[in-house]
């Protein structure tokens, strides 16, 4: 008699998140088993191939990391501290975000680690860490310079589980990610990041307002390209492991052109003016990677793994201006 092979189990930590809910409908499609850990409910598609178990945990908690990844083969760190109103900025000192943004790193290595097999754990890092670095190099050859107590937290987490790939605890990698916007094709893309913010704004009748003139530049990347990202990630853990990797469009716009564009394409359904895209002063909680420009260079990564972004950006912005009329 034939044994039968068990099914992979990925699990996604922080599946209800913006990516986590992208990350978690592409696995859905897959012949695998799929465990989705997050603070909410995660909404799993009908008809999906995989066999989806549904949690809700806060991962900081007792044996929550534990169990959630108990007999994984490969992990979806997607668990990020958010503060306030959706923000992901954290000030000096913070403990509690720390406790999440490095602490659960290493307590994922702990728990996972030690396997004849180890897992496969790949991590949502952040373009900003580079700091300063970022803005001299689209390619991540200059040395990191973190600059805000965020981005200090995401290389220290990386750099735990890198250490932890040397040791053979774990395969992991890193991808640090372009800023990330949904475009109106699920829930989630309504209520996370700049562009669903602006969008809001604009059906609103409200200026779409800057911290600067305008020029700071950003490589935007669609969630749903950012989630095939995570994709190629774990179906080449040996390429990938022991390193982080960048992943964006690789084309930047300025903010002053993405307020004008997402303005122009809200008047284009609602058939009202342009609302305008004025300068204002930062708000107290601006830092300076706000004043900063981010470019990538993502050639490197797909190099290794053949991810390509599939998304452009003018088309994505008039389905999320269209996605937000239905809430009219």
């Amino acid at each position: 008699m034939t044994k039968s092979i068990a099914k992979p189990l990925v699990v996604v930590l922080g599946s209800s998140g913006l990516l986590g809910t992208a990350v978690t409908r592409l696995l859905a499609e897959r012949p695998i088993r799929l465990r989705a850990v997050g603070r909410r409910e995660t909404a799993v598609p009908a008809g999906c191939r995989a066999e989806v178990e549904v949690r809700t945990a806060d991962l900081t908690e007792g044996a929550n990391l534990a169990e959630a990844v108990a007999g994984a083969d490969a992990i979806v760190h997607l668990v990020a501290h958010i503060a306030g109103p959706g923000t992901w900025r954290v000030a000096e000192g913070d403990k509690v975000a720390e406790r999440v943004n490095v602490g659960l790193v290493h307590d994922l290595i702990e728990v996972a680690g030690n396997r004849a097999r180890p897992p496969i754990v790949v991590f949502a890092g952040s373009m900003s860490q580079a700091g300063k670095a970022m803005a001299e190099s689209a390619d991540g050859s200059v040395p990191d310079q973190p600059l805000t107590e965020y981005d200090k937290q995401k290389l220290a987490a990386e750099q735990a589980l890198e250490a932890a790939t040397e040791r053979g605890l774990v395969r992991g990698t890193t991808l640090r990610l372009a800023t990330l916007f949904g475009q109106g094709t699920d829930p989630t893309h309504l209520d996370r990041g700049v562009v669903a913010a602006m969008n809001r704004r604009a059906w609103a009748g409200q200026p779409l307002t800057m911290w600067h003139d305008g020029t700071v530049k950003r490589d935007l990347l669609c969630v749903d390209d950012a989630a095939r990202a995570f994709l190629a990630a774990l179906d080449h853990p040996e390429v990938v492991s022991g390193r982080h990797w960048l992943v964006g469009s690789g084309n930047v716009i300025s903010i002053g052109e993405l307020f004008h564009t997402i303005a122009k394409a809200v008047s284009a359904v609602s058939g009202e003016p342009p609302v305008p895209v004025i300068s204002v002063p930062p708000a107290d909680h601006s830092t300076e990677t706000d004043m900063l420009d981010f470019a990538l260079d993502p050639s490197a990564f797909q190099a290794a793994v053949g991810w390509r972004p599939r998304e452009p950006l003018q088309e994505a912005l008039e389905r999320t201006a269209v996605a937000f009329a239905g809430e009219k």
